[in-house]
């Protein structure tokens, strides 16, 4: 179980480095480097004297194809790990299939030439759709792993105020995470050359859409982060329910970090430096909040306290 456990982690960590290196690819304009072809590159498997942008893109392929492989190794060893029924199984099933969408959505964007310096509305939305996903797939690995230490699955979650509470912000990090992939989007399709022009941007009423949006990311990200900020001690005082102290302290911790980090990546007119720590903190933030929430509404196997709910 050890093993198996440690290799979970092993696999959430290959697929947030997957991820940052999907983020660069973005913010590079390199989505198009292979072309619109997928998963062939310009039309072969490894193409000959490639373009700077084709190595990107074509690095980020290889490396999805293996955090796939990995996922689907992870698969095998839970099932033969862990009886029928247990929770690690859920939680491996369920990081397959969204790693499976998450190829599909990518390949969705460079089939439909939704990469580049493309700047429809549908690429805004399969942006949307596909950090939904990745979340999705995020809490899946995460879970996989705490269940295959021993922690055990939680019931009925929408049954109790704090398991509504619960998954109320983590739709509240959705909206923020989404509002967050536009806002990039805007500042890779348009960059500004000083901090004056970015805001001039944002407050136009014949900015493209993009640009428009920008300006509520922070304000979405704020209110979200405070509220993430008391949702352990509100639980605590409220319900009398002490999730896992850590992870409590570590959400408080990864939201001051996170915003210090915003306002630098606004002022200093979003480097791609910034941006890919920016959504690591994100990715973490988010993670953070599912290991909490799974320690407030369950204990650990074997600590004898009651299950929420």
């Amino acid at each position: 179980m050890r093993n198996t456990s440690r290799f979970a982690l092993l696999v959430l960590g290959t697929v947030l480095l997957v991820i940052l290196w999907g983020a660069y690819v973005r913010a590079t304009g390199s989505g198009a480097g292979c072309g619109s072809n997928w998963p062939l590159c310009n039309g072969e498997v490894l193409p000959r004297a490639p373009a700077a942008e084709t190595l990107v893109e074509l690095t980020h392929r290889i490396s999805s194809g293996i955090a796939l492989l990995l996922v689907v190794v992870l698969v095998v060893l839970v099932f033969r790990r862990f009886p029928r029924g247990h929770a690690a199984r859920l939680g491996a099933v369920w990081s397959l299939t969204f790693m499976l969408t998450e190829a599909g959505v990518g390949a969705g964007l460079v089939l439909f030439e939704l990469v580049a310096e493309n700047e429809s509305m549908a690429r805004g939305l399969f942006m949307a759709v596909h950090l939904i996903n990745t979340f999705l797939l995020l809490a899946a690995l995460s879970l996989t792993w705490l269940w295959s230490t021993g922690h055990r699955r939680p019931r009925r979650i929408l049954s109790t105020p704090p398991g509504r509470l619960l998954l109320l912000a983590h739709l509240a990090l959705l909206v923020v995470g989404m509002s967050g992939v536009i806002s990039a989007l805007g500042d890779t399709l348009f960059p500004a050359e000083t901090l004056r022009e970015a805001l001039r941007q944002d407050l136009s009423p014949t900015a493209h859409l993009f640009v428009r949006l920008r300006k509520y990311h922070p304000l979405l990200a704020v209110i979200a982060g405070l509220g993430v900020m008391v949702l352990p001690r509100w639980i605590e005082e409220r319900w009398s329910l002490r999730g896992d102290r850590r992870l409590g302290e570590a959400l408080g911790l990864l939201v001051l970090v996170q915003v210090a980090v915003g306002i630098a990546n606004v002022a200093l007119l979003a480097p791609i430096w910034l941006q890919l720590v920016h959504l690591l903190l994100a990715d973490l933030l988010w993670i953070t909040l599912v290991l909490f929430s799974a320690s407030v509404l369950i204990p650990a196997q074997g600590s004898g306290a009651p299950a929420a709910g």
